[in-house]
């Protein structure tokens, strides 16, 4: 997520990266790209915030194993909070039972999990459905960033 990340600074915005612990050390995929937690999920409330991403990559499949990153991904989207999750991030949309009745994209390998979830499934590079904004891969990233950006 280097580059969603990235954008959002440079465009002017916050952006705080939440752990599971706070300091923890997170690597994006293939280990090219490292961050630091900034908060841990047990400080911190989504009325905070404006926005939400969801990484992509190995980090939804161990981040939907805790309640409270998918009570603050609820509390999110009650708030009509942005959701914004690209790649193997709609797995913790899955998780959190947000998707029953919504249109979004993910990682095509993803496409019966989403569709299991209740949701349609569209293969393009970016989906927005209401304040959720999902798309597929890193070579998605520019139509990604392009919605988030208009909600920030």
């Amino acid at each position: 997520m280097k580059v969603p990340y990235d954008e959002v600074i440079q465009a002017g915005h916050q952006a705080d990266i939440i752990g599971l612990k706070l300091n923890e050390e997170l690597r994006g995929k293939k280990g090219e790209a490292t961050y630091t937690a900034d908060k841990a999920i047990a400080e911190v409330k989504a009325a905070d915030y404006d926005a939400v991403v969801i990484p992509g990559g190995s980090s939804p499949e161990n981040l939907r194993q805790s309640p409270e990153i998918l009570t603050f991904v609820k509390e999110a989207n009650d708030a009509g909070k942005a959701i914004a999750s690209i790649c193997h991030g709609p797995q913790i949309l899955i998780s959190a039972d947000l998707l029953r009745g919504r249109t979004i994209t993910s990682y095509p390998p993803l496409q019966d999990d989403v569709v299991n979830a209740g949701a349609e499934f569209r293969d393009e590079e970016v989906v927005v459905d209401r304040n959720f904004i999902t798309s597929r891969t890193p070579k998605d990233e520019p139509a990604f960033v392009r919605e988030l950006l208009k909600v920030l």
